[in-house]
């Protein structure tokens, strides 16, 4: 392929690798955005939406190497139930940008489905998407009982969704749009597809990836002790394939950017009092630093998340004159 400047002279565009894209800026180590189009105290989940899509025009001008949206059920700081929807508008509202899932929870759907939903996203914008797949239910046991959760083995639907993707039918049926059109009578032409990531966050999952030869997605910001054991086990359990010949792994993190250590630690409070209302079975959305401040912890919970007890070991790094702290379970 080239590209033809408006003088008329043709450059030989660079090669873009299905799984690791094209290269945005000159950072050693890729970042990339995971949203959860989070749902504030005082806000609604249209003003929700409406910052994530800000938040994708932002990441693409920045020079953000993906952005994926999360797939959670009946909680109601979080507004992102439905991935594909999301990444419709998202993809429509940007231009160059790597846009995916992270990700769909294929128990809770038919792979027919997801593959059928995925395909129309290629060909709305083909080669922008990827498509992240977690074996977690993303709920409790009531929606997951409302969602009637599929209780086939992860492996068989993880086989019927590549299956469906690559054009090798299941049952004689074709997910479409797919290869089928392009092997069809009249057909011309190949069918692209988002590569398939595959998320978790313990070696189970990452033994997984890796014997399927796909890119892992570890989820360190759940399980923060399983970093090193897990990105071993995939790339010990990694074969060469057709989508990589090589591991190709993302790990995601807890980030928060400010201009003190002080201010950032305010910032990750309401995530803490969110997560501990979640474990007690209090629905609320996500609440401000002022209300996360000012939450009357008990001596029994002072060591829960955003209790201001240091639960976290915090790291600050300080390049470009700007501190940004992670938190991790000690």
């Amino acid at each position: 392929m080239e590209t033809v400047a408006w003088d008329g002279t043709a450059t030989p565009r660079p090669e873009v690798h299905a799984v690791r894209g094209a290269a945005r800026g000159g950072v050693p180590v890729p970042l990339s955005i995971l949203d959860l189009v989070t749902v504030s105290a005082g806000s609604t989940a249209v003003e929700a939406v409406r910052t994530s899509t800000e938040l994708a025009g932002l990441a693409e001008h920045l020079g953000y190497h993906r952005m994926w949206v999360a797939e959670h059920h009946s909680t109601p700081d979080i507004g992102s139930s439905s991935p594909a929807v999301l990444l419709a508008h998202l993809a429509a509202r940007t231009t160059t940008s790597r846009l995916g899932a992270g990700g769909v929870m294929l128990p809770n759907h038919p792979p027919l489905v997801v593959a059928e939903q995925f395909g129309t996203l290629e060909a709305l914008h083909p080669g922008r998407f990827d498509l992240g797949i977690g074996r977690a239910p993303g709920t409790g046991p009531a929606a997951m009982a409302a969602l009637r959760r599929s209780p086939a083995e992860f492996d068989q639907q993880l086989d019927e969704l590549l299956g469906f993707l690559d054009g090798d039918p299941f049952a004689g049926v074709h997910a479409v749009p797919g290869p089928i059109q392009a092997g069809a009578a009249g057909g011309t032409g190949e069918v692209s597809r988002p590569p398939v990531w595959i998320l978790g966050s313990s070696e189970r999952g990452a033994r997984l990836a890796g014997r399927r030869g796909l890119p892992f997605a570890l989820a360190y910001h759940l399980e923060p002790g399983n970093l090193a054991t897990a990105l071993r086990a995939y790339r010990d359990a990694f074969r060469p394939s057709a989508t990589l010949a090589e591991p190709y792994a993302i790990v995601s993190v807890w980030v928060v950017a400010a201009e003190t250590r002080r201010q950032a630690e305010r910032l990750m409070r309401p995530v803490g009092l969110g997560v501990l209302r979640m474990t007690q079975g209090v629905p609320s959305l996500v609440p401000s630093p002022e209300e996360a401040e000012r939450y009357p912890y008990t001596d029994s919970l002072r060591g829960s998340p955003g209790s201001g007890h240091r639960p976290y070991r915090v790291r600050c790094f300080t390049r470009w004159r700007m501190p940004v702290c992670w938190r991790r379970g000690c």
